[in-house]
């Protein structure tokens, strides 16, 4: 999965930004790499969800699906924010970014309480 990515609306906390670049990191299956177009400085690492959890699979609506163009879930991507922090890296699955598979148009989700902000990973 590479190419660009398209959000409907600015993830929080990039507004302005809605152009990205999605790259594979080498030897890292299902780690990208999520650099701005408009700002290449700006970069966030994330994870391809059924990689890393399996289990991970938040409930999104309808709406939310056909707000990137997609019919169903089987046309869309679950990626989750990374980060690296002093207790190593952890995976935000308060805000996935779900992304139509084909057209690479996305939204960032803000889902409840129910999911952690800071997950760690590899534990």
């Amino acid at each position: 999965m590479t190419g660009l990515v398209t959000f409907i609306a600015p993830p929080p906390g990039l507004s302005p930004l809605t152009e990205f670049g999605l790259e594979p990191v080498e030897e890292a299956d299902g780690l990208y790499s999520l650099r701005s177009l408009d700002a290449p400085d700006i970069r966030l690492f994330v994870i391809d969800a059924p990689v890393y959890l399996p289990d991970y699979n938040p409930e999104v609506s309808a709406q939310q699906l056909e707000s990137i163009g997609a019919s169903g879930s089987d046309d869309v991507r679950v990626l989750v924010v990374t980060t690296i922090g002093d207790d190593g890296p952890s995976a935000n699955l308060m805000a996935p970014i779900l992304m139509h598979a084909t057209s690479g148009e996305a939204t960032q989700l803000i889902l409840g309480d129910e999911w952690p902000l800071r997950m760690p990973l590899g534990a």
